[in-house]
């Protein structure tokens, strides 16, 4: 990932069970584990918001 990531913190990949690895890139909509290189799409939310 070469833009701005967020580390996903006491999250643990489910690919190879590695702790705090994970890393969101929220303008892709990835996350990637940066121990094994397992990437995974996130879909947005496009509902409505409640108050």
């Amino acid at each position: 990932m070469n833009s701005p990531a967020h580390l996903l913190d006491g999250l643990r990949c489910s690919i190879c069970g590695a702790l705090n690895v994970l890393w969101l890139d929220p303008l892709r909509g990835l996350v990637e584990c940066r121990e094994c290189g397992q990437t995974a799409l996130t879909i947005p939310e496009t509902g409505k918001e409640t108050s």
